[in-house]
């Protein structure tokens, strides 16, 4: 930026340069004096700030949050654009945003520069009705995590069979499950990772389920099996 734009005095936010105490605060300092003309940051500097001199936004590789493996995945990218192209424009300035994309004709992308939030609600809640995800059922997350990779599969494939001799069907009917599949993020800090999804039309029927299944897979030994109900974050 500093090359492209003559007179750039830039300021950045990101995990690296907040780090320390009081970091986070004096980057915004210096921006709102005017000390810095530019704030180059991550998702961090999207909301909550009021810039009146802020006259421009750019959102470079909008796409990147599309492509999470979440179901929530256009919803927060549809909020996050938003939220970043509130920062332009907010005195008696006017305020212009520019978003690069690979996808500019995907909804999230395209009603969030459309500023019309009535047109992506109604369309994420049919997709979300269609692939059975929430509001219209509750979800639980079945997590298996071990050091040794095969021992993880291994339980995670047994807790799968119980689950279809408990009456659960797999990827389809009322009450169902997905998996076991490895998570998005495969190995984290040593440890292997696989995960399953069960959905169902309430948290009551769903849980009742996955209880009797892990009571009957019993003691697993070194591979930890956690239940995440209703999961923020399917990573």
């Amino acid at each position: 930026v500093e090359r492209l734009v003559e007179g750039a005095i830039v300021a950045r936010m990101d995990r690296d340069t907040t780090g320390r105490k009081g970091a986070y605060a004096d980057i915004l300092g210096t921006f709102a004096a005017g000390n810095a003309n530019v704030l180059v940051g991550t998702q961090m500097i999207a909301k909550g700030h009021d810039f009146p001199n802020v006259t421009l936004v750019g959102v470079l590789n909008a796409d990147t949050g599309l492509n999470r493996p979440d179901f929530r995945a256009a919803e927060r990218t549809f909020q996050v654009l938003t939220q970043v192209s509130g920062r332009a424009g907010r005195a008696d300035k006017p305020g212009r945003v520019i978003v690069q994309t690979y996808n500019p004709d995907h909804y999230a992308i395209a009603a969030a520069a459309h500023h019309d939030y009535a047109a992506f609600y109604q369309r994420e809640l049919d997709s979300r009705r269609v692939n059975m995800y929430p509001p219209y059922v509750s979800l639980i997350k079945i997590g298996f995590t071990d050091t040794d990779e095969e021992r993880a599969l291994t339980t995670a494939r047994r807790c799968a069979v119980l689950l279809q001799e408990l009456g659960l069907a797999h990827k389809k009917g009322a009450v169902l499950f997905l998996g076991p599949a490895e998570a998005p993020l495969h190995k984290l800090r040593g440890q292997w990772r696989y995960h399953m999804l069960v959905k169902g039309p309430d948290v009551a029927s769903v849980r009742q389920v996955v209880d009797t299944a892990l009571e009957r897979l019993g003691d697993t030994g070194d591979t930890v099996v956690s239940v995440d109900i209703d999961p923020t974050d399917m990573m």
